[in-house]
């Protein structure tokens, strides 16, 4: 009763709203322990997080509960200059957002473990205010930075449910697999510019809209061997997540409203240097290649919502993640990390990606772990993403019949602070 009060909590909570954007919109790490750690988890088996991480992982897990809630604050900030009456500069308004996580494990028998893990995704939650661009300049009022009325902005949360299996093939090593059941909803404002000049295929399902439902289904298969006493390897390979169409805003995404999760994989190592101090490492690739709606350039010379479609033209990333862990005493585990990913966001994709500013490449994290007298664990997390910007020329002028003018940035810097609670069970 307690694990199905618990686990219909976290559904619920995570539905409120999800913001991640440190790597492209996926987490650095999901698990407050792979969170102080820069991410690095793909050879290590310290929690239930093995259906985000690695599925393999779980076959030494043990039997535990994982809870825990991060609080994500995002700063972004967008600004134009050169183009007259056009330009302006806002911050976003969603400044805060707690993001829970969960995770579940139980040993079947001593070689197979039966668990779920319960994460997020995010990253594209912006709320610009209106009235940035001069009156006349887009109308009659004083429009937002893309020309439409009111405030600007998209918000997207997803949420994924990985049932896990894993199996230890022999005592040291162990393969996993979990199945991915995804939720994500959208909403738009503000993009009523968009909607003229024969510029969407369905302007009437472009913006303002409310926002839309779909689900999706993926799958995500790792394995983990201890090679020697003192150091673990592993690999995760998911697949990209097919979800159905966001039919309110097909004439917004490439495909008819497509949004889905791109596949991705990582590859990791673990070394135990010394009784008391770990160093893992992880490489992590993300091809956003693989959905049109995500990787479309914006400049392409089509429709919006069409098959080829302008989209938000990220590039395929690559992430490399460094973590340290130091055993302080029997109570006290303390750790350290650094995470370094490509930013996936073009000088020529600038205009777009106002709505998604995911600009930023390196994150420096800290965390600690508490073991009670009872064996649970108090586990806490911060990290700190630097700012980084990305500058281009305006694409919007060619909306409007004309040539690109103008110089437009878009820039963002992160903290989070997350804790979690560990029933060993």
């Amino acid at each position: 009763m307690k694990f199905t009060r618990v686990f219909a909590f976290m559904a619920l909570a995570g539905l409120a709203g999800s913001a991640y954007a440190t790597n492209g919109y996926f987490s650095h790490g999901y698990g407050m322990k792979a969170k102080g750690m820069g991410g690095a988890s793909t050879a290590m088996s310290d929690d239930a997080f093995g259906g985000a991480n690695n599925p393999a992982s779980m076959a030494f897990v043990g039997n535990r509960l994982d809870l825990g809630a991060d609080l994500f604050s995002p700063r972004r900030k967008a600004s134009r200059t050169g183009l007259g009456p056009f330009d302006g500069s806002v911050d976003s308004d969603s400044k805060y957002f707690l993001i829970p996580e969960f995770g579940y494990n139980h040993m079947y028998s001593p070689d197979m473990a039966l668990g779920v893990t319960v994460y997020g995704n995010g990253g594209m939650n912006t709320h610009y205010e209106g009235g940035q661009i001069a009156a006349g300049s887009c109308g009659a009022t004083a429009g937002n930075l893309l020309c439409g009325s009111g405030r600007l902005g998209v918000n997207l949360t997803q949420l994924i449910v990985a049932p896990t299996m894993a199996y230890k093939i022999a005592p040291n090593h162990s393969i996993g697999v979990s199945p991915l059941i995804g939720y994500q909803r959208f909403k738009a404002e503000g993009l009523q510019a968009f909607t003229q000049n024969n510029i969407s295929s369905d302007p009437a399902n472009l913006t303002n809209r409310g926002f839309d439902n779909s689900y999706g289904y993926g799958v995500r298969i790792g394995y983990m061997g201890k090679i020697t006493p003192t150091v673990s390897i592993g690999a995760a390979f998911a697949s990209k997540m097919k979800f159905g169409e966001f039919d309110k805003y097909k004439g917004l995404f490439a495909e008819q409203g497509g949004f889905d999760i791109p596949e991705n994989y990582n590859l990791g190592v673990a070394w135990q240097a010394t009784p008391v101090f770990l160093v893992a490492l992880d490489y992590q690739r993300i091809n956003y290649s693989g959905v049109n709606s995500i990787n479309n350039r914006s400049t392409n010379m089509a429709q919006l919502g069409a098959d080829n479609g302008p989209g938000f033209g990220w590039q395929d990333i690559d992430i490399w993640k460094l973590g340290v862990e130091y055993k302080y005493s029997q109570q006290l585990t303390l750790r350290a990390g650094y995470n370094h990913g490509d930013n996936p966001i073009e000088a020529r994709d600038v205009t777009f990606n106002i709505l998604a500013p995911g600009t930023v490449k390196d994150h420096a994290t800290l965390g600690f772990t508490y073991t009670t007298a009872s064996g649970n664990e108090l586990t806490m997390s911060y990290m700190h993403a630097f700012k980084n910007d990305v500058t281009g020329t305006s694409i919007l002028p060619a909306f409007m019949g004309g040539s690109p003018a103008g110089t437009e940035k878009i820039e963002m810097y992160q903290n989070s602070l997350g804790i979690q609670y560990s029933w060993k069970m």
